[in-house]
């Protein structure tokens, strides 16, 4: 997961049965200073939700194994090598060694830049600095900040 809120369905069998999505309840879109906007689809994703629970394994919502397999893949050696810097940041961190931390902070960052977990655990060490932070780095993307939701036309 490399941003909240993300949700992931799994049945009474412990299955997976839809991947990492954005998961929020309603339908929003925010404007944000420099032109960019967020916008998220919660009321579809709600109407999915709502289907499954009403329907189940019958739910046109829900994926078939092979469908779930091509959503998902592994870790990266990259992103495996960005977790490991994340945890001994947070253990520097967590030791007095800010110093130390930030290094790790930037590395694991730097070898997974999708990930805006990294990003806002180091923020939230320096709470004054958090959103000039935030919106720096959401104005240099040039992909949405969270993926469309892959769901089936009404």
């Amino acid at each position: 997961m490399v941003n909240v809120p993300t949700g992931v369905w799994i049945d009474e069998q412990g299955r997976i049965v839809r991947p990492l999505e954005t998961a929020y309840t309603s339908r929003q879109t925010l404007n944000i200073p420099g032109g960019k906007s967020i916008t998220t689809e919660g009321d579809r994703y709600v109407e999915a939700l709502r289907d499954w629970v009403a329907n189940g394994a019958s739910s046109q919502y829900v994926l078939t194994p092979d469908q779930i397999r091509a959503a998902l893949r592994g870790p990266t050696d990259h992103e495996k090598q960005a977790d490991s810097s994340f945890r001994l940041a947070v253990f520097l961190h967590e030791r007095g060694r800010s110093d130390l931390a930030a290094k790790w902070f930037q590395n694991a960052q730097k070898l997974n830049p999708e990930s805006w977990n990294y990003h806002r655990q180091e923020w939230s060490f320096t709470p004054s600095e958090a959103g000039g932070k935030w919106l720096r780095k959401f104005q240099s993307q040039d992909k949405p900040y969270y993926d469309p939701l892959k769901l089936p036309p009404k």
